[in-house]
Formats: structure tokens, C-alpha cells, sequence
């Protein structure tokens, strides 16, 4: 099984203020196909800067955590230990972070056609939406200069 295009996300909440509003739109995008999470962890850091992490299925009685957990597709262990110091670093003291691997299922049947047609993905990469944004607002400001 081919997977589609894997991405990592940190997700941090500053002063351990994981509320769990995120799981409704998290439950949308996988019941949808959109995505499938396939590894994810739970990171504390403290006030001293020590860094604890779990997998999700080990953080256990809290209620938005499990939900969470329950997201997942299959774990694959994908997360290094190295991959937790390198996110953790920009974790401020006293917060948390969900880190989550999720593949991109909505692109598997694209990528088979690209496949089936004889075609080869020759460059891949994301644009941040703030990045869209901020070139935008700079060129409309552009073009109210020159009007």
C-alpha cells in the first residue's frame, strides 16, 4: 500500500490550554478522507524547560487527549526521539504541544493518476497562508500607491 504525502504538524498551546476544540474539525477531516493520522505524541514542557512527551494512547484520563487518540489510524512509530528535541525547542516553558503525522489521503487518487499518465511530480512545497496573505496586503497597498 502506497501511502500519500506525509506532513508533521506541531500544534502548541501556551500554557497548557489544550481545550480540545480542535477535535471536531480533526474528526471532519478523517471521517471525511481527507487525511488519515497515522503517529502522533503529547509534549509538556516545564516551567524549568524539561520536556515530557507520550504517545497519545498513553496520556490517558484526559478526555480531550483520548478523543484525540482515538483519531488514529494505525501507529508507525514515525516520531524520533530526535524529531521531539528539534520541535520542543521552540515550545515555550509551561505549555504543551500535539504533535501529528497525518498522511494525505485526498491526494493517493491524484497521485495515481499522475502515475497512470505517464507523469512524474517534479517539485512539491507549501506556501504558509500568512506568507499569502502578507503578499497581498503588500501588493494591493501597491496598487492603491499607484491609482
Amino acid at each position: 500500500m502506497a501511502l500519500g504525502p506525509i506532513e508533521v504538524l506541531e500544534i502548541a498551546f501556551p500554557g497548557n490550554q489544550f481545550n480540545g476544540e480542535i477535535l471536531p474539525e480533526l474528526e471532519r477531516l478523517v471521517e471525511a478522507g481527507t487525511i488519515s493520522i497515522i503517529d502522533g505524541l503529547f509534549l509538556r514542557k516545564g516551567a524549568d524547560g524539561e520536556i515530557d512527551f507520550f504517545e497519545l494512547e498513553e496520556v490517558g484520563a484526559d478526555e480531550s487527549v483520548t478523543r484525540l487518540a482515538a483519531l488514529l489510524d494505525e501507529v508507525e512509530s514515525l516520531i524520533s526521539d530526535e524529531d521531539v528535541a528539534a520541535l520542543a525547542e521552540g515550545l515555550a516553558p509551561e505549555s504543551s504541544a500535539a504533535i501529528l503525522v497525518f498522511e494525505h489521503t485526498w491526494a493517493k487518487p491524484f497521485r495515481d493518476a499522475i502515475v497512470a499518465s505517464g507523469g512524474v511530480l517534479a517539485a512539491n512545497f507549501r506556501v504558509p497562508g500568512m506568507v499569502v496573505d502578507e503578499l497581498l496586503d503588500e501588493l494591493a497597498a501597491l496598487e492603491e500607491a499607484d491609482a
